[in-house]
């Protein structure tokens, strides 16, 4: 599982990107539940250093509008002591906007159309842990000038989001999964998808 929801229409991200396809690097393995009363076994998608996953950002937001406030739901199992990026947006300049980076201490890389906030005041949330080798549901929620993160329904920290007043994100660039443009550490996980 993973999504951007917003106001608007969720957008399934593994969908947009085409995981369904087994793109080179990518397979299909057992998910966070291998047994469910009543249905099949939850599938993940085992995401190597070799896959090079990329979309346009108008591809997952076809109006060109990127929501101001928005929430990003995943369910990921990543190799243990990993600290890595799972998601970079960036505008047609190779500026990185928006990226989700995760390990032992997640970090939400945001930066609007004025350059703020600066990268010393990302959100780091050095209490969470997700980068023991176990699987996680985990919900990063941004709303007006603080960001969420809520994992396995459990824990939840506020930061400060210090953005600007109506703040953007271009959607004339690409997504890139797994990975930063110019990254040597690429992101290995198992992602979720319900049955």
């Amino acid at each position: 599982m993973f999504y951007f929801v917003s106001s608007a229409d969720p957008v399934d991200v593994l969908k947009a990107l085409d995981f369904q396809s087994s793109p080179e690097g990518v397979w299909k393995t057992q998910g966070f539940c291998t047994v469910r009363r009543g249905s099949k076994p939850d599938v993940a998608y085992r995401v190597a250093k070799s896959a090079q996953i990329s979309a346009p950002t108008k591809q997952l937001f076809p109006g060109g509008v990127f929501p101001e406030d928005f929430s990003i739901l995943f369910t990921i199992k990543p190799r243990a002591g990993l600290q890595s990026f799972l998601l970079s947006v960036y505008n047609q300049k190779g500026i990185q906007q928006l990226g989700v980076e995760v390990g032992r201490a997640p970090v939400l890389l945001y930066e609007d159309q004025h350059g703020k906030p600066v990268p010393e005041e990302y959100p780091l949330f050095r209490s969470i842990n997700l980068a023991d080798g176990k699987w996680h549901r985990v919900a990063i929620s941004v709303e007006k000038k603080s960001v969420t993160i809520i994992v396995d329904c459990k824990k939840k920290v506020t930061k400060p989001l210090k953005r600007s007043d109506q703040a953007m994100i271009n959607t004339d660039g690409i997504i890139v999964f797994g990975t930063r443009i110019l990254d040597d550490e690429v992101f290995e996980v198992s992602l979720n998808l319900y049955g």
